[in-house]
Parts: C-alpha cells; structure tokens; sequence
C-alpha cells in the first residue's frame, strides 16, 4: 500500500508520487534558506565524488534528502517514521548509506569547519587536538558483539571517542563498545587523524589518559605531544582549561536525540550520525557568520508580560 498519494501535477520528481521537490519547510530541524545557501555549494562539491560511481543517479532533490536525514538524527525517530512530505524512507536509507560509506559527511564537515575557523580567525588546519570520550547506552538493536559494559558509569553500551579543535568543532570520532578504554580509544583515534590531517603537532586530554607508554607512543606513530589537563585540588567549581571544549562540543552533540542513546546496528552508521549532526551545527553556526543574525533562543524567546496572558474565570 503506497503512503506517498500520487500528484498529477508533480513533473520535477521522477520517482512516482514523490512530491520533494516542492515540499515546504515546516520542522526545525530543515534548513533555512540562509543555511542552504551556505550548506549547497559545499553538498554539491562532495557529491561530485559519487558520479563516478555506479548506479542510478539520485532523483530527489538534493536539501530533502539532506533535511531528511537532519529529521532523523534531529528528532531521533526511525526511518520508517518520516513524515510523507519528505522522499520515501527507503531512498533516504539509501542516501544516508551511499554518502557514509564513502566518507562524505566527514568532507563536508571539513569544508565547512575550514570555513569557519577562517571566520573565527584562526588557520584552516589545526595544530592541537582535544580528545575525549562519552559513553551512552545502546538500544535493543545493538548487537553483542559491537557493546560492552562501562564499569565505572554502569553503562551498558557504547562509546563514542572523539577528537576536537580548539573550537570544539569535530576532527574524528571511532564508536566502540564502552568496555574499550580511553587509552585504546586513542589508539583508534590516532589512524584516523593522520589520514586527515599532517599539521596536528600537541594533543590535550584529561587523567584518564595519563602515563608514559601511551604519551610515547602517540609521539612515536604520529609525531604529536600528548599534555594532560588535570582537575583543580581548589574546593568548589573549577572550568577546567582546554578540556572544558570537548565537554561542550559532547553538550551540543547531546541536543540531538539520535545521539543520546545508540540504535545503530553498525558502528558505522552511529559514526555517521555523529556526522550528520555535527554538520548542522557548522551549518546554523557558518549562516550566522554570514548573515550577522544572533543566535536563535533555545527556550522560545521573552515571555508576555502577565497582563496579557488570558484570566482564568473563577
């Protein structure tokens, strides 16, 4: 039984009954003109790199898919749960597969991090990288094989290592069963890096990554300087410097709903969610940047004063 009705008046999309060329913005999690402005461009030049691959070429439009796959990771539904304005659930599985598993949610978050480190005043490449992890539980859809037991959290799960900028804005990131260490989560971590960057030269971490053999080894396989940041002994509240970065960039990963519990069957895909979501946020970021527009209120805005509220009769 078909969910999407068929539209005679529909010519722009090839795939019957699909009307996603013409959809409306109606979620907050779509993107706004202003940020498809700067997020197109950058879409374009990394899905240039799927022509070259086989197959039928895609016949969505473009910022549906995209805004699709925000609607996901956004609001934490399945697939299946798409609302019927968007492209059919199974061409967005599809989309999301093909562009994961060749990578391209990273290179999109590297052109538009590039863009806005400019912004921010700073080199299109970084030189220091913060690294931490963040274990979340996993969803009955996780097998055994890919999750683990986080003794010190109690946890059930997975855990997601990831590495930073100075800016906070995501460098790499490896899910593993929350039973692996942060010490060999950098291991994992480590690979990954030097595949994207050649200028990384200092690496700041907390205690959890202390010790001479690991500090060595992560000089002597990617020539970086590991410095660990410990806790203030002061009594009370204390920002800890350099590692304070990491804990926000885990804080507006956390907005996401995909991201606060694991429901990927593959790691992978638990990866690339991580990307998707990073890359919304350095596209709401960047359009701000551009348009000097202030940042949106999260909580709705200023309330009406109370004279304006309606009374309730007695």
């Amino acid at each position: 039984m078909p969910v999407y009705p068929a539209s005679a008046g529909n010519a722009r999309c090839a795939a019957s009954g699909c009307r996603c060329h013409d959809r409306v913005r109606a979620y907050p999690s779509d993107t706004t003109d202003a940020q498809w402005q700067v997020l197109e461009p950058e879409a374009r030049a990394v899905m240039a790199a799927l022509v070259k691959a086989e197959g039928r070429p895609m016949e969505h439009d473009l910022r549906a898919m995209c805004d699709a796959v925000f609607y996901v990771v956004k609001n934490g539904v399945e697939g299946r749960a798409l609302p019927v304005d968007f492209p059919p659930h199974a061409a967005v599985w599809k989309f999301f597969g093909r562009w994961s598993g060749r990578g391209l949610p990273q290179e999109l978050a590297h052109r538009l991090r590039r863009r806005l480190r400019s912004h921010q005043g700073r080199g299109p490449e970084p030189t220091a990288v913060i690294v931490d992890s963040q274990i979340v539980k996993a969803a009955d859809t996780v097998g055994k094989g890919s999750r683990g037991f986080h003794g010190g959290k109690k946890i059930n799960g997975r855990g997601r290592h990831v590495a930073v900028d100075a800016e906070g804005w995501l460098l790499a990131t490896v899910a593993a069963a929350a039973s692996v260490s942060d010490r060999a989560g950098v291991k994992l971590l480590i690979p990954r890096l030097l595949a994207a960057f050649t200028t990384l030269r200092l690496m700041w971490a907390d205690s959890g990554y202390d010790g001479k053999p690991l500090a060595a080894w992560v000089n002597k396989a990617a020539g970086i300087t590991l410095e660990i940041i410990k806790r203030s002994d002061a009594p009370g509240f204390r920002v800890v410097a350099r590692r304070w970065v990491v804990e926000r960039t885990f804080g507006w990963l956390l907005r996401y709903r995909r991201l606060v519990r694991d429901y990927e069957r593959r790691t992978e895909h638990h990866e690339a969610m991580v990307w998707w979501a990073t890359v919304l946020i350095m596209t709401r970021r960047l359009a701000r940047y551009q348009t000097g527009q202030p940042p949106v209120e999260r909580w709705g805005g200023d309330r009406p004063p109370l004279s304006r509220l309606p009374t309730q009769a007695a």
